[in-house]
């Protein structure tokens, strides 16, 4: 689950960035399945470009999914191409508290209103979040997102919406002074769905549609 919304099934990512005096390009692939029958595969490659300097971080994050053409923004939402502008604080090293504020800036991202109109939603996500270190290459993560008016984030059904909860444990391995491995634990639970459609906590392999609790372990290898 990506920010409250269900994005598919057991996958393989990777990313890379290159970097100079703050400003900086990155690369972030996935190669996925929508569920859990294995029929469809939904690859999806992000670039962002930004400045990251004094704990502020800004950047335009381009989300491309192989479904369409480059720069087609517009399909259906969640599925193609989207272009969004974030912005991110962290107070510091010593206070790992971060706040994110994102906004869809191109995509196709709207509904009709009561009199029929098309409302384009600018759909936006805001979050907060804290990283704990933990003795042993241990750190605990949590974050609270939430959409402040009616968007994808909420499927366009309400103005305001709790729509991520999660949290993540990881354990981080030196392999070098080069390399380093790790292993992550999350859960993710979508609080306006779950209480929306009075859902249990159920999985739903096979409609992901439904998903509003998520649990996931995460292997990697990353370079320095």
């Amino acid at each position: 689950m990506w920010r409250g919304l269900y994005c598919g099934g057991p996958n393989i990512q990777g990313s890379a960035n290159v970097g100079y005096g703050g400003l900086y390009f990155d690369m972030w692939w996935n190669l996925g399945v929508v569920d859990w029958k294995f029929e469809d595969f939904e690859p999806e490659v992000d670039f962002s470009l930004g400045f990251s300097r004094w704990g502020l971080n800004v950047f335009v994050l381009y989300i491309h999914n192989f479904n369409t053409g480059f720069f087609d923004f517009g399909n259906y939402p969640n599925k193609g191409n989207r272009l969004e502008l974030d912005v991110a604080y962290t107070v510091s090293s010593k206070l790992p508290l971060g706040i994110r504020w994102a906004t869809r800036i191109a995509a196709s991202d709207g509904y009709w209103n009561e009199k029929g109109d098309t409302v384009r939603a600018y759909s936006s996500y805001a979050e907060i979040n804290y990283t704990q270190n933990l003795p042993y290459g241990l750190s605990l993560y949590g974050a609270l997102g939430i959409s402040p008016w009616k968007s994808i984030y909420s499927f366009f059904q309400r103005d305001f919406t709790v729509c991520n909860l999660e949290v993540r444990l990881r354990k981080d391995w030196d392999m070098g002074n080069r390399c380093g491995l790790m292993l992550q634990g999350q859960l993710c639970i979508n609080p306006s769905e779950l209480a929306a459609d009075h859902r249990t906590a159920e999985w739903h392999p096979y409609f992901p549609e439904n998903q509003s609790v998520n649990a996931n372990i995460t292997f990697g290898v990353y370079l320095k």
